[in-house]
């Protein structure tokens, strides 16, 4: 899976956990400030993200996804690291 699917694939999940529009979501949109992401969102938001990719996000991992890039750049290496093992 390349870095526009996981986007696309991230975008979906967004727009469907949190009702935002498209437009509204882009790499650099910071998950609170332009999101609206609250503590209770994000670990839905997390927990889906894990089944959708099959990966495992840590608490410590967690708490470095502030922007939907870090959620991208995170599935990416997961996937990518995935693959060559």
């Amino acid at each position: 899976m390349n870095r526009q699917e996981i986007f696309e694939k991230v975008k979906r999940i967004l727009i469907e956990k949190l009702s935002v529009n498209e437009a509204d979501i882009k790499e650099d949109s910071s998950l609170v400030d332009d999101l609206g992401v609250d503590s209770l969102d994000l670990v839905e938001l997390l927990m889906k993200f894990e089944e959708e990719f099959k990966v495992e996000i840590s608490e410590e991992e967690s708490q470095k996804i502030l922007t939907v890039k870090d959620i991208v750049d995170f599935i990416e290496g997961k996937t990518k690291s995935a693959t060559t093992n």
